[in-house]
């Protein structure tokens, strides 16, 4: 979004509200009156319309904020620099899945290739960094050090600014506006939340997340991906040392050590929540993401454990698969590994009775179950947690009320829809696995031809972006009634990425979900997108 759409929005807002004002439009007539896709950009720092700037070239908007920081060519090097207390812009040629801690520590992304649905875009629009994609006049030579952008030479180090919602790229540090939700945004949000039906939850990984998501308004939290808060440095080891123990004892050794770093996460994000709705997700990612991939991390791995180089190949490789997305990862890890399980049950029971005893608010605990594609699965993990939970009760006295349930993102667990909700007290959607195997589409590999897809009129719309109706849609209305027809007090709800979009939000109205959960920079979009859908389905009743 450029300075004059960030303008024209601001605009917008405030005449619906002045509208109201003076009696010329009501609440729900103004808040038709916005654009919820707008919101998205006043959300994150902008560049400063009065300052100075000298633009170095233009690429693809792709996701909303401005970030100034030193250049960093690959992954590593923006991790260095976030250690040292600084935030860079990574810049490369493409950015792939194993760029993510990269990704994470960096201040902002820039690409010379991709589009808005490439890996950079849609990672950074989900953890709400900006990120500036198809920049064609850059040009990376990671062994010189040098990075072109428009002609000019710049090394690393150097510091630029990108602005993710106009897709240009400064030179320098240029000054931002921080965000704020105040005046009229507040008063427009504060309507809509008196309307709207579903609620808004955010998805948070960490105690920085949630602090977000409460600024924003969130309800509560309705995707806590519990690896996240494992992949600090710090912890990558321990889990790495875990993936390639030999033996159960060595396995549940190492799970030992990693229990109260799990259990103080969890305690952190529950206080923070303070009573509110928490949904944890048990461990979910490929194995091969978690383990040391270029010669240096094996080496660096090596030296920590005392394992020898070869030694860690040789185990790296033995887990290696063909497809991993689909493989080892999700539920098949618990129930292969239960002792996994039993961890991170016991850190979240632990964690909640430590948060509830410092805040004086019972937490409100919901536990998710990943990729299941049959009852049996959640069947055989559910069990795993009850006997923890029982032998948490034993041991403390009492053990946090809890509720399992499961991620939907698997055709064939929509369509067990109605043997899972005899288990599940809850069914949360993820919709971007879900897009992938109902689509046969790869999200990491779409670029390469959905916009030849999209220009042909092949599709619509990006189906990573809006939810496709008519396939991935049908499926989720009819798990929602197979389901809910088995257990009428059943939970409905969407955490992919579509819970952000308005388009997606309306879907999710007429579906009759619960809640939408969304990353916390899309908290305020879905809080409008979910009154207009409210507002919507009323006038077509």
């Amino acid at each position: 979004m450029n300075d004059s759409h960030l303008s024209s929005s601001v605009s917008a807002m405030k005449a619906a509200v002045e509208a109201v004002g003076s009696t010329a439009l009501s609440r729900e007539e103004a808040l038709l009156q916005v654009a919820a896709a707008d919101l998205e950009a006043l959300l994150h720092p902008s560049v400063d319309d009065n300052a100075a700037r000298h633009i170095l070239a233009v690429g693809l908007a792709a996701s909303p904020g401005a970030a100034s920081g030193p250049i960093a060519l690959t992954s590593r090097e923006a991790e260095a620099l976030r250690a040292r207390g600084r935030q860079a812009i990574l810049v490369c040629a493409q950015t792939s899945p194993s760029d993510i801690y990269g990704i994470q520590a960096a201040a902002g992304i820039l690409t010379a290739r991709g589009g808005k649905t490439s890996h950079a875009a849609l990672i950074a629009r989900g953890i709400g960094k900006p990120c500036v994609v198809g920049a064609r006049e850059v040009r990376v030579d990671i062994d010189s050090g040098v990075v072109t952008i428009g002609g000019e030479a710049l090394l690393r180090g150097e510091t630029i600014t990108i602005d993710g919602g106009s897709g240009e790229i400064f030179a320098g540090a240029v000054p931002m506006a921080e965000p704020s939700i105040s005046g009229d945004f507040a008063t427009l949000l504060g309507w809509a939340d008196g309307v709207r039906r579903m609620k808004v939850r955010a998805n948070a990984d960490t105690p920085a997340d949630a602090r977000k998501a409460l600024a924003f308004g969130a309800e509560g939290i309705g995707l806590c991906r519990s690896e996240y808060m494992l992949l600090e440095r710090t912890q990558i080891d321990l889990i790495r040392r875990m993936i390639l123990s030999e033996t159960e004892a060595e396995r549940r050794a190492v799970l030992d050590r990693l229990l109260p770093m799990q259990r103080a996460g969890f305690a952190e994000i529950f206080e923070i929540m303070h009573g509110r709705p928490v949904t944890i997700r048990l461990l979910d990612a490929p194995l091969h993401e978690f383990l040391p991939q270029s010669e240096s991390e094996i080496l660096d791995f090596s030296l920590a454990t005392g394992l020898s180089p070869g030694r860690v190949r040789l185990l790296s490789d033995s887990l290696a698969e063909a497809n991993p997305l689909l493989g080892h990862r999700g539920c098949r890890l618990a129930v292969t590994y239960p002792e996994i399980v039993e961890m991170q049950a016991r850190a979240i029971f632990e964690a909640a009775i430590e948060a509830g005893g410092k805040t004086g608010d019972p937490v409100e605990l919901e536990i998710m179950v990943p990729l299941i594609g049959t009852a049996g699965e959640l069947a055989f993990i559910e069990t795993r947690v009850q006997a923890v939970a029982e032998a948490v009760r034993s041991e403390r006295g009492s053990v946090p009320p809890y509720l399992m349930g499961t991620m939907i993102e698997l055709p064939g667990a929509a369509l067990r829809a109605a043997e899972i909700a005899e288990r599940a007290a809850f069914f949360s959607f993820g919709t971007n696995d879900l897009t992938q195997t109902v689509l046969g589409i790869s999200r990491d590999d779409a670029p390469a031809f959905l916009s030849a897809y999209l220009s042909a009129g092949i599709f619509d719309r990006d189906p990573f972006v809006t939810l496709d109706r008519k396939a991935v849609g049908e499926l989720i209305r009819l798990a929602a009634e197979r389901g809910r027809a088995a257990r009428p007090s059943l939970r409905l709800a969407i955490c992919g990425e579509h819970g952000g979009d308005p388009d997606s939000i309306a879907f999710c109205e007429e579906t009759g979900l619960d809640y939408v959960s969304c990353s916390p920079f899309r908290v305020p979009v879905a809080r409008l997108a979910a009154a207009q859908a409210t507002l919507r389905a009323r006038k077509r009743a």
